[in-house]
């Protein structure tokens, strides 16, 4: 994938290889710095809310936890 920020990114222009990949590497958290993996991270979040059909398999992955805020 290109280094493009979520803001950049086409969410309509990725496929399911990409975020196969995507979640490939937050797995095996296979990155040379912290804020790589963050940057994965928010793309998998923000994909979620675009396209989540997509991300369902991978939900786990982004650790979100329900919580009541009253």
């Amino acid at each position: 994938m290109a280094t493009l920020t979520v803001q950049e990114r086409d969410f309509s222009a990725l496929t399911a290889d990409e975020i196969s990949e995507l979640a490939g590497r937050l797995e095996r958290d296979d990155y040379s710095s912290a804020f790589e993996g963050l940057d994965d991270w928010h793309l998998l979040r923000a994909l979620s809310f675009q396209r989540p059909e997509l991300a369902k398999p991978y939900l786990y992955l982004l650790d979100l936890e329900g919580y009541d805020e009253a």
